[in-house]
């Protein structure tokens, strides 16, 4: 669905992408994470088909974002970190403007922003001004405007920043919707945790260049099976301390749940009998999962 290959961009005083090189795929939730001036918002202007590369190809859909910008941008919806609204029209209004510059025909613009807006719960807003509405609910005016002509792929670049925990909710819930009905969503963040309930895929930017082995997957199994995740019933007030007594190396412990590091030579069986004959309750014993952060921090290490 995004295919990047060798994308060099230049700014006149400096080099901000080095030959950056990666492949989304069609359903695919991709973080692309990094510290603040490490090339993502470039990367993504280039995506969108607003800026030019000094060198390397771009194709969204199969389309060059050089020789059919235009068909890139009917592909593709995108939102930047700082985005602007129409004050004075209303949500309905800015949504149908959106709908037509995007190419929706005059019969089903209406419908379209009304479908708009009930994937973001502005149903209940429509005939609000954009001027009127609180933060959280500009920016789901803002992503309702960029899906609004249903597009392809949606590239949204800082889109939790400034909401609430429940607007943030509310956002990965969209996200997921959306990518489980087939559209390929970038989401560029430096903070991990807006992007850890929905992502699937990793990139991380660094000076300008796709870091380590370039796209990692997000949420799977610990790369080297040697931790296991155990959720406890009725865990006892001395969890790690009894944990401890067995020799079950802790590699992190909240509530109810434990991520065990299995010995060398230790098999999940054996560490699971241990834990029963101590007395605990294992509610559940499965593989742990590599978070984001695990992901990103073993990468930095790489």
């Amino acid at each position: 669905m995004i295919e990047v290959d060798g994308v060099v961009y230049d700014y006149p005083t400096a080099r901000a992408l080095h030959g950056v090189s990666f492949t989304v795929a069609r359903g695919a939730v991709l973080a692309l994470v990094g510290p603040n001036g490490a090339g993502k918002s470039t990367l993504m202007r280039c995506i969108a088909a607003l800026d030019a590369p000094t060198e390397g190809r771009i194709r969204v859909a199969g389309m060059d974002t050089i020789a059919d910008p235009r068909g890139v941008h009917r592909a593709i919806g995108y939102l930047p970190d700082f985005f602007g609204l129409y004050d004075e029209l209303t949500v309905r209004r800015a949504l149908i403007y959106a709908a037509r510059s995007r190419g929706v025909a005059p019969g089903r613009a209406g419908e379209a922003a009304e479908a708009a807006a009930a994937r973001v719960q502005l149903s209940d807003r429509l005939e609000a001004r954009a001027g009127e509405l609180s933060r959280g609910l500009r920016q789901r005016l803002a992503i309702a405007q960029t899906i609004v002509h249903e597009p392809s792929a949606l590239l949204l670049d800082e889109p939790a920043a400034g909401l609430d925990p429940e607007a943030r909710r509310s956002l990965s819930d969209l996200i997921l919707s959306l990518a489980r009905g087939g559209m390929t969503i970038m989401v560029s963040s430096h903070i991990l945790a807006e992007l850890e309930d929905y992502s699937s895929q990793m990139l991380m930017i660094r000076d300008g260049r796709a870091a380590g082995g370039g796209i990692v997957e997000a949420g799977a199994a610990s790369a080297t099976g040697s931790r296991v995740e155990v959720v406890f019933a009725d865990p006892p007030s001395d969890l790690a301390e009894r944990l401890d007594r067995i020799g079950a190396a802790v590699a992190g412990l909240r509530g109810e749940t434990a991520v065990l590091t299995l010995g060398e030579d230790e098999d999940e069986s054996a560490l699971l009998a241990r834990l029963i004959a101590a007395g605990l309750k294992v509610k559940s014993f499965q593989p742990a999962r590599a978070s984001l952060e695990d992901a990103y921090l073993a990468e930095v290490r790489r």
